[in-house]
């Protein structure tokens, strides 16, 4: 198997790379976090308008670029390194994609044009990892349907200008999914910061307007895929994240001092550097195994998400930290980015799913693979 970047993919990297390098440090970063929007509407524009970055997965016929697994994968490592604050796996590769999957391509050139912004609600209080525990209802209203029913902790839901709710309808209330802007009526949003310096909300839906895509009552499938989509593209996301730790941690050991000589050249300390170097090899093939499933058969990405999601839970906590403690106390300050990477790292290894929960769903559908 060539698992050699093409000469388009390969260009992809080196010019978000570069846009990064150049316009994305960490103190324009930490500023924009802190901001009343929480992000920077110029970046998100560029990625947009100058990269055409926004529409790189979505199918030639929808006006994107076509690309698939592995464009997700390189855009989203490349994202983890730069710790970007900006809503694009919540758009592009869950909003956009659960979009163009049912055929609702209305809002897809706003979002290739950087003007509609996405996020997916489909966790509620009380509600684990079963998607089909979701208890808000639809009811139709002429041709549209009118949703009730709370939501909780939707990523990047402040930013966007519509949802993607599910919620349970017809008379065998089985999942559908409903496109809700977010300046509806009957919509209210709780919003908060979260402790990655990113953004979501707590949502309230008291007969709030919504317009059914995809099949009515075939959702919960969908909503499985789009977990695993979501867990490759955090995998991804993990391996450039927890790259950048280890070489700031590097970097660091060799200019702090002890007994008079770097801390890099204390043997312990070099095993527990290149241990936390494993640990991002594990995750960077754990994401390349996970993006090579995505189209095949739904068991076998199953697999592959969970898998993923337990390797890169383990690699989060074990390099974030290890980057910490090697950086001593100042390591958690707000002065430092360690610190930063360290909070987004800890997100990543309990959203879409715990390691526990993913090693149980693991050892359930190797059974199943296995009768």
């Amino acid at each position: 198997m060539d698992f050699e970047l093409t000469e388009e993919q390969t260009l992809l990297k080196a010019t978000l790379s570069q846009f990064l390098a150049h316009r994305y440090d960490f103190a324009a970063r930490t500023r924009a976090s802190r901001s009343e929007p929480g992000y920077r509407a110029e970046i998100w524009q560029d990625l947009a308008g100058t990269l055409g970055l926004l529409g790189a997965t979505l199918a030639e016929a929808s006006g994107g670029m076509g690309g698939g697994a592995a464009e997700q994968m390189i855009i989203m490592e490349e994202a983890g390194w730069a710790l970007l604050l900006e809503p694009l796996a919540e758009t592009l590769f869950q909003g956009a994609w659960l979009l163009e999957r049912c055929g609702a391509t209305d809002l897809l050139p706003g979002v290739m044009a950087g003007t509609v912004r996405l996020a997916v609600a489909i966790t509620e209080p009380g509600m684990r990892h079963d998607y089909a525990d979701v208890a808000a209802t639809a009811e139709r209203s002429g041709a549209r349907w009118r949703l009730s029913g709370q939501k909780a902790v939707v990523m990047a839901a402040p930013w966007a200008t519509h949802l993607i709710v599910a919620a349970r309808s017809g008379s065998a209330h089985g999942l559908s999914l409903f496109v809700v802007p977010s300046d509806v009526p009957g919509l209210t949003l709780h919003p908060y910061p979260t402790i990655d310096g990113r953004r979501a909300a707590d949502m309230v839906l008291a007969g709030a307007e919504g317009t059914l895509i995809g099949e009515e009552g075939a959702a919960l499938d969908l909503l499985e895929e789009l977990r695993d989509r979501a867990i490759a593209a955090q995998a991804a996301e993990a391996a450039g994240l927890l790259d950048k730790l280890v070489k700031d941690t590097v970097d660091y050991t060799k200019q702090r001092q002890q007994f008079g000589q770097a801390i890099s050249g204390f043997q312990v300390l070099q095993h527990r550097m290149v241990d936390m170097h494993i640990h991002v090899e594990m995750t960077r093939s754990a994401a390349v195994l996970a993006a090579l499933k995505l189209d095949g058969d739904p068991l076998e990405r199953a697999l592959a998400a969970s898998a993923a999601k337990v390797t890169l839970a383990n690699a989060c906590r074990f390099v974030g930290q290890n980057a910490v403690q090697l950086h001593g106390g100042m390591g958690m300050t707000d002065e430092l980015s360690i610190g930063h990477y360290f909070k987004r790292a800890t997100v990543l290894e309990s959203e879409f799913g715990s390691a526990d929960w993913h090693l149980a769903r693991h050892a359930a559908l190797s059974i199943k693979r296995a009768a």
